[in-house]
């Protein structure tokens, strides 16, 4: 009877053994896929403004940080957890390198929450056990922000109200001018 029972619990630890390696080698087979995946990034990219790009490609750190979020376009979830660590490096050494012409609370404001993805993601990718679908989402979210930092840059150019009031005024005078001027030329003929 003892042998029977040790036997039967020889059976029930093989058979909980072998589904624990069956989920296992499945998990392994999903995060194959996964890691070769290309993540979702947004379509739409924000241009900068002339005045803004004028000042924009004089800053090396600028130009490193866009060529880093073109390439997360053709990047896949691997190669993306590679390279959280330089992706940090160099939104960090942005957010420290921004030159006078661009500053601003807003665009400081920017550069903070874009590198702390980047920070986030360095982290999420450096744990043993990765989630990969934390990761996939935290590198979604970088060219994202990047984006919002180019519209942040965007703004600093933009006129103000009362740039655009005044140009309004100066249009009208001349129009004005311009109408005195041909109802002269008609009265004069």
């Amino acid at each position: 009877m003892r042998i029977l029972l040790q036997l039967f619990c020889l059976l029930i630890l093989v058979g909980c053994k072998s589904d624990v390696n069956a989920e296992a080698n499945e998990q392994t087979e999903l995060d194959s896929t996964l890691l070769a995946k290309n993540i979702n990034l947004p379509d739409t990219e924000v241009e900068l403004l002339p005045e803004a790009r004028k000042h924009a490609v004089q800053w090396v750190n600028y130009i490193t940080a866009q060529n880093e979020i073109n390439n997360l376009k053709s990047a896949n979830l691997s190669q993306i957890i590679g390279n959280a660590k330089p992706i940090s490096q160099i939104m960090q050494s942005l957010k420290s390198t921004v030159p006078d012409t661009l500053q601003s609370k807003a665009v400081d404001a920017r550069l903070n929450v874009l590198a702390t993805k980047a920070q986030v993601l360095e982290q999420l990718a450096a744990r043993r056990n990765k989630n990969l679908e934390q990761i996939s989402e935290t590198a979604q979210d970088i060219p994202v922000e990047f984006n919002n930092f180019k519209l942040q840059l965007n703004e600093l150019f933009l006129k103000s109200l009362e740039d655009f009031e005044r140009e309004l005024d100066e249009l009208d005078q001349e129009q004005d001018s311009i109408s005195r001027a041909t109802r002269r030329i008609k009265d004069s003929v």
